[in-house]
């Protein structure tokens, strides 16, 4: 049980300081998460701590690759009204 944190991250450090783990460290071109020490919160807190402040939608993922914070979850734009070129990933 590991989350993942994408290409779409954009390196803002904020989640950085939240993980309880000390799991997420600063790498190049985008953080990591070491899944050895990558807990989900689960015991700690209600959500991902990483997740409830990360700003980028889509740039937290778990092990499935579901977004913790989807397309539209947190500016309200349906995922249908976004520009054509936005990185969205479609699911089979």
């Amino acid at each position: 049980m590991a989350l993942i944190i994408n290409h779409l991250c954009t390196g803002c450090d904020a989640c950085l300081h939240v993980c309880p783990n000390d799991a997420i460290r600063a790498e190049s071109p985008y953080y990591l998460i070491e899944a050895v020490l990558c807990t989900e919160c689960v015991g700690d807190h209600a959500k991902a701590q990483c997740a409830a402040i990360c700003p980028i939608e889509g740039a937290i993922v778990d092990e499935l690759g579901v977004a913790l914070n989807p397309l539209g979850s947190l500016t309200g734009i349906p995922p249908y009204k976004l520009h054509p070129f936005h990185l969205v990933e479609a699911h089979s």
